[in-house]
């Protein structure tokens, strides 16, 4: 079992900068981070697989990146300009399987965090 510990949510204006956490008690080969608006379903907003190759949704490329610290096995989602509509609830996701797929969907991943509120104001 691996537990996904996240932190840094918060509230902030349009335009400004957040930066979450996810911290993993034990080794994992992908991780990612989902978003999901109230109503729908959680979307994909980046992944990154065991070679460190990452992929971002294209609503946040350009204005969001995933930073690793493999030291304190943390993912980290660097928001920057951010809108209204980044305003959602935020998971850390990951998966200890080698043959991963680092893919947009939920399915691929195992171990979820407990979920972080992101709220941007106009």
């Amino acid at each position: 079992q691996v537990q996904l510990v996240e932190s840094g949510g918060g509230s902030v204006q349009a335009g400004g900068s957040l930066r979450l956490s996810c911290t993993a008690s034990g080794h994992t080969n992908c991780m990612a981070w989902f978003r999901q608006p109230p109503g729908k379903e959680r979307e994909g907003v980046a992944t990154s697989d065991r070679y460190g190759t990452i992929t971002y949704a294209e609503s946040v490329k350009g204005r969001f990146a995933i930073p690793k610290d493999i030291t304190k096995n943390t993912l980290y989602l660097q928001m920057d300009s951010l809108k209204p509509e980044d305003t959602v609830l935020y998971y850390c996701a990951a998966e200890k399987l080698c043959g991963c797929r680092a893919a947009m969907t939920p399915d691929d991943y195992t171990f979820w965090g407990q979920g972080t509120q992101v709220t941007v104001s106009s």
